[in-house]
């Protein structure tokens, strides 16, 4: 019998459009949204179906957003009687994860990604920090790279995505010297991406700090299900470790990889990633190719994708 994780996409898979298709057949998941709408006082149908663009990008509002996404999708599959074994998500994407195993109540883990986006954006000024993709390079030599950078300012690894993908993170100058070295260094390419902080990098500690007096606002339970966290790649055992590694998070390295391996470890044939994009599972395709690992693979964002699952 498959082991199933759901896997859940963080900031960056959002689009004018997401979930329409799901919200438009659906009233479990018009429930959700319309739930977020009420929450934020903010139209959430309209951000996400209509944009522009501009707003949906915008950090205290994608957040949200994807969140709400992903929930009104993850409603439809329990509805139809899926679950899963064990869940896990892209930074942002472990807040629905949580909701998931009922550790945060969805109209309180909407309310705190508002707060966590507008918390990170405020961290460090405009302009002062960027990230990049490098891609082709191992993880030794890429951390060798960042040490041989830091003399130019701060600049780390802000996701381990998979192999041959590690994101870095940092000041503007730093990340563009790494990015030479890392391709004098063997990189295929390095690629500057298009956001608007140094997000997974110790500049953003001060939102950590903002975000750790937020989640002391609301219940926390236990996980019913297991969930991997981010910062360490293990499993969450009681509802004391949520905080903390929920704060960790925003400043520290996303283990991506190591959460899939450590998943695949633990009997995981099956993985349905669930909310918009399909990143993770590009992500998770390499990483089981890579390690020789057997795994099937899935995504659920439009109706196409959905019914693929429930009619196979």
């Amino acid at each position: 019998m498959s082991k199933i994780a759901f896997v859940f996409p963080g900031q960056g898979a959002q689009y004018v459009g997401m979930g329409k298709e799901i919200f438009d057949n659906f009233q479990v998941a018009r429930d959700v949204f319309e739930e977020a709408s009420d929450y934020l006082n903010l139209d959430m149908k309209k951000l996400c179906f209509e944009g522009p663009n501009e707003e949906l990008v915008k950090t205290e509002n994608t957040q949200p957003a994807i969140l709400t996404t992903s929930v009104a999708t993850l409603r439809v599959l329990e509805m139809e009687g899926f679950t899963c074994s064990i869940t896990a998500g892209l930074s942002l994407g472990e807040y629905t994860s949580l909701v998931k195993a009922n550790v945060l109540d969805f109209k309180d883990a909407v309310r705190i990604v508002k707060n966590r986006g507008k918390f990170m954006q405020e961290a460090v000024p405009l302009g002062v920090g960027t990230m990049a993709a490098i891609l082709g390079l191992d993880r030794e030599i890429l951390e060798k790279c960042l040490a041989e950078s830091s003399g130019a300012g701060v600049v780390e690894a802000a996701n381990f995505n998979s192999p041959g993908q590690i994101v870095i993170s940092g000041e503007v100058e730093a990340v563009e010297v790494a990015m030479e070295k890392a391709k004098e260094m063997g990189a295929a390419k390095a690629v500057l991406l298009p956001v608007s902080a140094p997000f997974h990098s110790s500049l953003l500690k001060p939102a950590g700090e903002r975000l750790h007096e937020e989640l002391l606002k609301y219940e926390v339970k236990n996980p019913q299900i297991p969930v991997v966290t981010n910062v360490a790649a293990q499993i969450l055992n009681n509802k004391d470790e949520v905080v903390p590694a929920l704060v960790e998070q925003v400043s520290k390295s996303v283990l991506w990889e190591d959460s899939v391996d450590l998943m695949i470890k633990e009997g995981v044939d099956t993985f349905i990633e669930i909310g918009p994009g399909k990143a993770l599972t590009g992500f998770i395709k390499r990483i089981a190719k890579t390690n020789k690992y057997e795994v099937k693979l899935s995504n659920v964002d439009k109706l196409e994708d959905l019914k693929k699952i429930l009619n196979p």
